[in-house]
């Protein structure tokens, strides 16, 4: 091995793994505009075209995974412990995994109409990748000041409690309407399935918050 290859597994890797998250942060906030122009359209035959884009941003995810979990094993410095990334990681896969579940599922109930519930989750999803991505971004200035960060990880859990209440509403509101049992049951399922990603995108918040006590 080169010496230049040598000094550059203990080369601090700020610049190589900072920019991957962020990057990952970018496909969870896209995938999640993508999901919003799903619930808010309303001819069914852009459906696929939406769920097709969806899919192609969790793709997008998964190789930005992949290039963070390898660029780990092939670095002995990291900016942050390794369990913070590859939990921060996996965490922000996983929300893009569960709008594109979200996503899959509309077409595959293909359900005759979308209640008001769906969108309103949506657009609070958005809401909550809009922070993620904002925090991720000042992870570089972590140690300098968590001000930003913990201002992020107010409004995603703030986010989350609002998700909660759509939640609630919605799924009541389905069972008091005259919608056919099966309709009723492939609503719901496709809003139960929101609610999972806004409870992750929650769950990345829990993840930063940590970060801000072990590095602020």
């Amino acid at each position: 091995m080169k010496i230049n290859s040598i000094l550059s597994v203990f080369a601090p890797q700020d610049v190589k793994f900072l920019p991957l998250l962020s990057e990952m942060a970018e496909i969870v906030d896209k995938s999640a505009e993508l999901l919003q122009a799903l619930f808010a359209s309303t001819d069914p035959e852009q459906f696929t075209e939406w769920c097709r884009l969806i899919k192609s941003e969790e793709s997008n995810g998964d190789k930005v995974t992949g290039k963070l979990f390898k660029s780990l094993n092939e670095s002995f410095i990291t900016p942050f412990d390794r369990e913070d990334i590859t939990e921060l990681t996996d965490t922000m896969d996983d929300v893009i995994d569960i709008i594109n579940r979200s996503a899959q599922k509309v077409l595959l109930f293909s359900p005759e109409t979308l209640p008001p519930a769906t969108l309103e989750m949506a657009v609070v999803i958005k809401k909550g990748t809009a922070e993620i991505k904002a925090a991720v971004n000042e992870l570089p200035n972590l140690r300098k000041s968590n001000k930003q960060i913990k201002a992020h990880t107010k409004e995603i859990k703030h986010c989350e409690e609002e998700a909660d209440r759509i939640y609630e509403r919605g799924t009541s509101a389905l069972f008091r309407s005259d919608i056919r049992t099966l309709e009723v049951i492939k609503l719901k399922e496709i809003i139960q399935e929101l609610e999972k990603a806004a409870n992750r995108i929650n769950g990345v918040g829990k993840i930063l918050k940590t970060m801000i006590v072990k590095y602020a």
